[in-house]
């Protein structure tokens, strides 16, 4: 019974990755031959005591190397899902970036996933371009989004960004494309609590 419901999920979320080629306030409706369907822009923010663990994500980063989030307990986490191909994505780039320098002595780390990008060249090429000084691990059919139990906070759109606590657990999810400021409001808690 278990095995029929994990694999109905994987279907689920497979399905929604396939009908959403990027989502964010930038997106439109999808129609045409655009491939686009509109994010919701909504953001998430979890108390304290309803917080659920972040599955375990690993495995190959950009660079080859291999990664774990777990690796990041006692620390606060950013996660952000992106693709080299997604608008919205390109846009949040410099967002991300800026956060991720103005908090590293603050105890945060960012990782990226990197999903349906067929190639890790293009992905690379972003990284370098948009100047991201931060791991991505390479998810090019998205299963490591499959991870997340059905039901859970996951991360349903491209781009998509969790901030996890530093117990493991998910407390904030944006299904948007984040401006700094955004990004800054949502992280700033979770950065203050003990």
């Amino acid at each position: 019974m278990i095995q029929l419901r994990v694999v109905k999920g994987a279907v689920a979320v497979v399905g929604l990755l396939a009908l959403t080629a990027c989502s964010g306030e930038s997106a439109g409706p999808s129609g045409g031959d655009s491939n686009i369907v509109q994010g919701t822009g909504q953001v998430t923010t979890v108390p304290v005591e309803d917080r659920e663990p972040l599955p375990e994500l690993s495995g190959e980063t950009l660079d080859g190397d291999e990664l774990s989030v777990s690796d990041y307990r006692g620390q606060v986490l950013v996660l952000n899902v992106w693709g080299a191909w997604c608008a919205p994505c390109i846009a949040e780039a410099k967002n991300l970036v800026a956060v991720a320098e103005d908090t590293a002595d603050q105890g945060v780390q960012f990782v990226g996933i990197n999903t349906r990008d067929p190639s890790a060249e293009n992905a690379r090429a972003f990284e370098d371009t948009h100047e991201v000084p931060y791991p991505s691990l390479y998810d090019p059919d998205g299963r490591m989004l499959l991870q997340f139990p059905t039901g859970s906070l996951n991360p349903q759109a491209v781009p998509s960004t969790l901030i996890v606590d530093r117990e493991g657990r998910i407390a904030v999810r944006l299904l948007k494309a984040v401006t700094e400021q955004e990004l800054r409001e949502a992280l700033d808690p979770v950065i203050a609590e003990s």
